[in-house]
């Protein structure tokens, strides 16, 4: 009767981790490619502590193309959570995406990420001025499904010169490389300062940076495309560029799809902007010290880009959102 016992509550306690373990949902993150930030969000928020432990759901981060595929795949519901950038949200959600007319109306705002810099590389003496000099010339567009590439296409397709150049469709540490091989005339990037694609460049080569923001201020390109903010990235942000060059930005965002539950987006809103979780983003990147709860919906217009109903909870409850 004893072993009958003993058998019965050892079944029982398998049976009941099983049934504990089903019930713990793996939610999919989709980060980017290889030398980007998006991968670096991905991976932080995966081996963060008290997501890792969450006893209701883990996080798997999962490399993509970037900011379009992350769109497309968070919609879909392949992805759960995702780094997209704002133009890519709003334009996604009223159907206006270069050559793609669907809505993507299942991806909600989570949060305020960091502001991506568009930063156009190319050999120091090359004459290469303005983006309007790279007619003709080899350039690194940034990988096929990227908000880089689809940022490249739209600024390029501006200025008049997208089908005028030697596109090469690939991602940042790739480009860096080819770069360096002198495959490459120059190479665009739309990401957090400092790069590490741009930091490998200028280790084999004397490099610069064109001056976009002057061709998007000439072009009337802020007023074509609103979203986009005005920067400068610093002299001495990288080996060998010793002034200050303007630029645009547009923001990274944190966004799930809409079923995911609302208690779910919450508990993660609240592990990952804690003292704990921001200080520990800043360790694996310098970038997320632009990540704060102050800022936690910096850019964000939720009348435009709706906000996941989890976070909408969140940031009221952080007196972000009024």
């Amino acid at each position: 009767m004893k072993r009958i016992l003993t058998l019965v509550l050892a079944l029982a306690l398998v049976f009941g981790m099983s049934l504990s373990a089903q019930a713990k949902k793996r939610y999919v993150f989709g980060g980017g490619p290889a030398g980007g930030t998006f991968q670096v969000v991905a991976n932080a928020i995966q081996v963060f502590g008290p997501i890792k432990n969450n006893p209701d759901f883990s996080i798997k981060a999962q490399s993509s193309g970037g900011s379009t595929e992350n769109l497309r795949t968070v919609n879909a519901g392949r992805s759960a959570f995702g780094t997209v950038y704002a133009g890519e949200v709003f334009l996604g959600r009223t159907g206006k995406m270069t050559g793609d007319p669907n809505k993507y109306d299942k991806v909600l705002v989570v949060g305020y990420l960091y502001g991506a810099p568009a930063q156009l590389v190319v050999r120091k003496g090359s004459g290469i001025n303005s983006a309007k000099d790279l007619v003709g010339k080899k350039v690194g567009v940034g990988n096929a499904g990227s908000g880089a590439f689809a940022n490249c296409e739209r600024f390029f397709t501006h200025l008049g010169i997208w089908d005028k150049i030697e596109r090469n469709a690939m991602g940042y540490n790739d480009a860096a490389q080819a770069f360096g091989n002198e495959q490459l005339d120059a190479f665009w990037l739309l990401t957090a300062f400092p790069s590490g694609a741009v930091i490998m460049a200028a280790q084999t080569n004397d490099i610069d940076l064109v001056n976009v923001g002057k061709d998007a201020e000439d072009t009337g390109y802020f007023t074509e495309y609103p979203y986009f903010g005005k920067l400068s990235i610093p002299a001495g942000t990288y080996r060998g560029v010793d002034h200050d060059t303007p630029s645009f930005f547009d923001s990274a965002l944190l966004v799930a799809n809409a079923d995911v539950s609302a208690d779910d987006v919450y508990a993660l809103l609240k592990a990952v902007w804690s003292d704990e979780g921001l200080k520990h983003m800043v360790d694996q990147k310098k970038t997320f010290k632009a990540m704060s709860v102050a800022d936690g919906l910096k850019g964000v217009n939720p009348a435009a880009t709706p906000l996941h109903p989890g976070a909408e909870r969140f940031w009221k409850e952080m007196g972000v959102l009024k």
